[in-house]
């Protein structure tokens, strides 16, 4: 008996590679492959020849000399804020480092006195255009923090636009509380005071107004302390906020202790992380996000030991960490490109780490990061026909269409 074939709204035929079906047991590559899309989902995915004929799509679209990956997951930025700091760019090209930047008065709480002055308005205005480049470069989810405000008004300031661009945009956003960024001016002599204030007034107040996923603290020599830090995402924890920290980043200061001892979700950077730390992080499950593209843009020599990480079993994200200061990246094909250079990465490890990963570390993994049925059709068919291809042409703008929910943004 004929069956007739299954209305969809879109079929991508003929691929030459599709990355990362997802499916238990099968290849991390479908050759020649299709896939179909129906109310913002993948219906159905598999080699061509399997479901040549049982869909019948509004639109139908070819994809011979292409590859088609998941939409990337960008899962840690810092996108919105004020201020420009371009001119600490001069001065490290002059040789000056991130420390001493920051000692006169400059990096983190440069942007915190550039962000308080500006209004909700202004900063969505600034943010927009920053986060619709990166959409266009292939970022179909993207984590943003606050943590240019250091005070509870501009805390939530920050995050009340960080909600308002979720909810402008065709891509995911999912938001992070980093009231724990850095300690302000007007506490820097008396820090426990400002822990006080993240722990009972800032916490309390995200939670109540649902503005964030995540708490994140920046736990380094001369930020938080491994105690504060504890302090803060157990409180954060206790409202509701999945804990994260910035780890090990310029000093191993016992940021990867904290996050496995916490089984935090992710513990970003890396860069300084000890063998002991790697073993931690890989018995508590938590996910390793590294962010070479900091690395590169302030000129450190020492990346993070991806394929250390690798090779103990946790799982990588790769992630731009945009930010106006040590990381202006906004495009996350050039961090995988960039991992693949100096990290070690293969091209399908780096793509696995901008997809899969990202996921994982935004606890996202049941509805993005592959290509597989019942998931989220978010999707970018790119204009070659290997990942190597893609990855040795990292710097480029390499033409892509874009689908996430199962839109093309392109038509």
């Amino acid at each position: 008996m004929n069956t007739r074939p299954t209305p969809v709204d879109t079929l991508i035929e003929g691929i030459d590679r599709l990355l990362f079906p997802g499916v238990d047991g099968a290849p991390e590559v479908i050759e020649n492959a299709s896939v179909a899309l129906l109310g913002g989902q993948i219906e159905e995915v598999g080699p061509a020849r399997e479901l040549a004929g049982l869909f019948h799509p509004t639109i139908r679209v070819d994809g011979r000399g292409k590859i088609l990956t998941p939409g990337l997951v960008d899962s840690h930025t810092h996108l919105v804020f004020a201020g420009d700091r371009s001119g600490e760019f001069r001065m490290r090209c002059a040789g000056a480092g991130y420390e001493e930047i920051a000692d006169d008065g400059g990096g983190i709480r440069a942007s915190v006195r550039a962000t308080r002055e500006a209004s909700e308005e202004e900063l969505f205005e600034l943010s927009l255009p920053r986060l619709e480049r990166m959409v266009s470069s292939g970022s179909t989810t993207v984590e943003i923090k606050s943590g240019y405000g250091l005070d509870l008004e501009t805390e939530l300031r920050m995050l009340r636009v960080i909600r308002r661009l979720d909810e402008i945009s065709p891509a995911r956003i999912v938001s992070t509380f980093m009231g724990a960024h850095e300690i302000p001016d007007e506490y820097r002599a008396d820090r426990d005071e400002y822990v006080r204030l993240i722990c009972e007034e800032m916490i309390p107040r995200v939670a109540e107004e649902g503005l964030a996923t995540f708490c994140d603290v920046f736990c380094e020599e001369g930020v938080f302390t491994p105690d504060e830090t504890r302090k803060i995402l157990e409180t954060g924890s206790q409202h509701g906020l999945q804990p994260k920290v910035h780890a090990d980043e310029l000093a191993a200061s016992g940021g990867s202790e904290v996050a496995a001892e916490l089984r935090v979700v992710s513990a970003d950077h890396l860069m300084e992380i000890s063998s002991q730390g790697i073993e931690g992080l890989a018995r508590s499950g938590v996910v390793a996000t590294l962010l070479p593209g900091t690395t590169f843009y302030l000129a450190k020599k020492r990346y993070a030991p991806a394929r250390k990480i690798l090779d103990a079993g946790l799982e990588i994200a790769l992630a731009t960490d945009r930010n106006p200061g040590s990381c202006t990246v906004e495009s996350l094909v050039f961090i995988c490109g960039l991992a693949c250079l100096q990290m070690g990465l293969t091209p399908l490890e780096a793509l696995r780490a901008a997809t899969i990963g990202g996921s994982k570390a935004l606890g996202l993994a049941d509805e993005c990061g592959t290509i597989e049925k019942g998931k989220n059709a978010d999707l970018v068919l790119w204009g070659v026909s290997h990942e190597d291809v893609l990855m040795s042409e990292f710097e480029n703008q390499v033409p892509r269409e874009i689908w996430i929910r199962g839109s093309s943004l392109d038509r």
